[in-house]
């Protein structure tokens, strides 16, 4: 099949890349504790500390941790983090922390959650979970990180940190072979060209056939997928005060999962799809409730659906390609009284995808949606020297990126034809200032603040051959009078923001930490490009508290906090035929508590684990999306609820339609109560060698995808577990290993529009074998 991506399949040519050159992201288990024993040190307010010293909530992931629970992709830290979740809205993946997320996807519509990888920024949420490489640690910050990390950080921080090139050669290979024809390699090589320049190629290639069947033709390789990477690095020792590391990072993806829905089925009837008809509409439904409904057009015959976990059947083409390059650099320097790093950084990233919205045979709508983004990035971070009594960390920073969405459609199956687009500039300057001063040897201050100056720019959508109407710089309806194509240029938008920071740390021995913090956080505005609007949305804003001890005596880690959080202008999306509705429309609440730690019981056995419970409402949402089936005895085209007939571009009776509820009160979206998980490792000698046994349990409680409450996963638990044999070189490893071993079902994601409503589900039981050799 054709595709407007224009990819082409590099499998041979991913294949010898990785075979020679891949890495597994534990090729290097390290905890970042080489230089203090068994003590974590983090990077939270961007320089190198311990952990137990850092007044902010971390979950701080070495190497062996996430080889213990088999993490392979960034979404998989989700199971050894409390608080944490990865859900996906289609292929855009969003990150929530403590119930603070979004469920935007837009051009300029930006994350919740910053993604950093080597203190470089991650801005498209269609490339946020990605294969890891080299990995070293993973740390993710929870909580505002305003000051230190800047816009889109309301919920908190990912901060993905790998290995520098050495210029002692070693490296690493592994191959792994698991359930549904998957196969995976992966490498690393690192040497010296001369002395003080030190190179290294690193690369990644998987493919498989997915877990899902189409029910239509019975083929069970619909969810085939193929992705490939290669990272390189150069550097130089330019002097003993100055090192440049350069690198080139190429990516591409061919898999189809996150647009492989079915049709999502109310279980309980919570969804209320008949809830606000009229009796007489009722009765021409011949039901009252939803319950055990597939929540796509009422009419549609059985075998037009799918509903089990894993089946499908839709109209195609169903695909997710991504095709990703960067080049960066970083320059570290002791200029005498501090440490400058200087981060620069162009990305191009192209990531086109199309999808059934409908989640059934019928041919009511498919739609391709080609993102294009470039970024450019530019920081600029100045660190005081360790030893004195003030610890500062100073910077400038400067960020754009163009995010360019072209959008075509196609009805009852016909060809796709042109459905419009839009496009964005986003710009950000921001200096910011964050110190700490030791007032006594017990109790320190933190003091902090960022200014932030944000300008959507260059902005515009693109008319449609349906485009009716549009909403105006006042949200006022204005008619169309444009052609197709036409593109409406809509008003610069500014925006100027400042998040301070202040802390009170006391040490009641050299073990331990009691903090207390309040911190406000920023999710920059963005222009609804994507729902046909001229309409700015306002900036979300975050005022944050939290209170918290760390212990930590290299055998036993405990990391206690409560937070508070004060959150307004909530940035609220709804779905209706494709097109994403954005306004300010909720203000919420927010508060809970956390616990996680790591005991040493012995030098061979380690357990740790942690639980978040999580108080997430919105105090005020009074209009918050509904989705209904439409009422078949309303004759008025003013009201939601009315039918369109199908003369007039509707789908008649048995449509979607989207009305509106007061959600003050409800849960919000992405929130479960609780999230915890509990792992042990386990070393002995076997055959002159070492035997390590793992494993990892993670459970979330039930919540809801949609912020009315219609749309509900409830709890499950996902169990991983690993045994991995060295040889007494420590050269070569076998490994079996197994993820989600009670073979739970739950939807990933679930896709809410008014023309379906459909469901990805989690992969089955999974489980293989692995091969590795080290060489030095």
């Amino acid at each position: 099949m054709a595709t407007k991506s224009g990819f082409i399949s590099r499998a041979s040519l991913g294949a010898l890349a990785v075979s020679l050159f891949a890495t597994p992201a534990h090729a290097q288990s390290s905890d970042q504790t080489a230089s203090v024993g068994d003590e974590i040190v983090v990077t939270a307010q961007r320089r190198e500390e311990l952990s137990r010293d850092v007044p902010i909530s971390v979950t701080s992931l070495g190497g062996e941790q996430l080889s213990t629970a088999n993490v392979n992709q960034l979404s998989d830290t989700a199971k050894l983090t409390p608080g944490l979740r990865f859900d996906s809205q289609g292929p855009a993946v969003q990150p929530t922390i403590r119930g603070v997320g979004t469920a935007i996807t837009t051009s300029g519509g930006g994350p919740n959650v910053g993604i950093y990888v080597d203190g470089f920024f991650q801005a498209n949420t269609y490339l946020s979970d990605f294969d890891l490489l080299n990995v070293q640690s993973i740390q993710v910050l929870k909580g505002p990180q305003g000051t230190l990390f800047g816009r889109n950080t309301t919920g908190g921080a990912i901060v993905v940190t790998t290995a520098d090139p050495s210029t002692e050669t070693g490296g690493e290979v592994t191959a792994s072979y698991e359930r549904f024809n998957a196969l995976k390699l992966q490498g690393y090589a690192t040497f010296g060209i001369t002395e003080n320049i030190a190179f290294d190629i690193e690369g990644l290639y998987r493919r498989g056939d997915g877990y899902f069947t189409d029910i239509v033709n019975d083929d069970d390789e619909v969810g085939q997928y193929e992705n490939w990477s290669v990272r390189t690095g150069l550097k130089a020792e330019l002097s003993p005060a100055v090192s440049v590391l350069l690198r080139y990072i190429h990516a591409e993806t061919d898999d189809p999962t996150t647009q492989l829905v079915n049709a999502f089925v109310d279980p309980n009837g919570d969804a209320g799809f008949f809830s606000k008809l009229s009796p007489a509409g009722q009765a021409v439904y011949g039901r009252s409730s939803s319950k055990g409904q597939p929540l796509v057009n009422f009419y549609a015959p059985q075998g037009a659906f799918a509903t089990k976990p894993g089946e499908i059947a839709l109209n195609p083409p169903e695909s997710f390609r991504t095709k990703s390059d960067a080049l960066q650099a970083t320059v570290k320097a002791d200029v005498g009284f501090a440490d400058l790093t200087s981060y620069s950084q162009y990305r191009r990233d192209k990531s086109p995808y199309y999808g059934d919205l409908d989640a059934s045979l019928l041919p009511l709508f498919n739609i391709f949606v080609g993102v294009d983004d470039e970024t450019w990035s530019q920081e600029f971070l100045l660190s005081s020297k360790p030893g004195s009594r003030l610890q500062w960390t100073a910077g400038l920073n400067y960020f754009q990126i163009r995010d360019t969405w072209d959008v075509d459609a196609s009805f009852g199956g016909a060809p796709f034809i042109d459905y419009g687009g839009s496009s964005t500039t986003t710009k950000s300057y921001a200096a910011f200032v964050d110190a700490t001063y030791e007032v006594t040897d017990r109790f320190f201050v933190t003091v902090g603040g960022r200014y932030s100056h944000d300008i959507v720019d260059d902005a515009y959508f693109t008319i449609n051959p349906f485009t009716t109407s549009y909403i105006g710089p006042n949200g006022e309806v204005v008619p169309n009078v444009f052609e197709p194509g036409t593109q409406v240029p809509v008003d610069k938008l500014k925006n100027d923001s400042f998040t301070p920071r202040l802390v009170l740390r006391y040490k009641p021995s050299t073990d331990s930490s009691v903090y207390a913090s309040y911190t406000k956080g920023y999710k920059a505005g963005i222009l609804n490009v994507g729902g046909l609007s001229q309409q700015p949305v306002k900036p979300e804003k975050i005022n944050a508290f939290e209170v918290g001890y760390k212990f930590d005596n290299r055998t036993l880690q405990v990391d206690l906090a409560g937070f508070y959080y004060d959150y307004k202008n909530l940035q609220v999306s709804s779905y209706q035929d494709g097109a994403a509705q954005i306004r300010n429309a909720a203000s919420s609440e927010i508060y809970g508590a956390e616990v996680q730690f790591r005991y040493r019981v012995s030098q061979a056995f380690d357990v740790y684990g942690g639980a978040a419970w999580t108080h997430a409402r919105y105090k005020s949402f009074p209009n918050a999306p509904f989705y209904s089936y439409c009422d078949p005895a309303v004759s008025d085209p003013g009201v939601p609820l009315w039918c369109a007939p199908v003369e007039l571009g509707g789908a008649g009776p048995g449509a979607l339609v989207q009305t509106l509820t007061d959600a003050s009160g409800f849960e919000m979206q992405r929130a479960p109560e609780f999230t915890g998980n509990i792992g042990a490792s386990y070393t002995a000698q076997l055959g002159g060698g070492e035997l390590t046994l793992s494993s990892n349990l993670y459970y979330t409680s039930g919540f809801y995808f949609d912020p009315a409450e219609q749309f509900y996963q409830k709890g499950y638990e996902v169990l991983s577990a690993r045994a991995q044999w060295t040889d007494p070189s420590d050269r070569y490893t076998v490994a079996v290993f197994g993820d989600n071993l009670t073979d739970k079902r739950y939807q990933s994601q679930v896709l809410f529009n008014t023309l379906g409503t459909g469901a990805v589900w989690n992969s089955p039981i999974t489980y293989g074998i692995e091969l590795g050799v080290k060489f030095r």
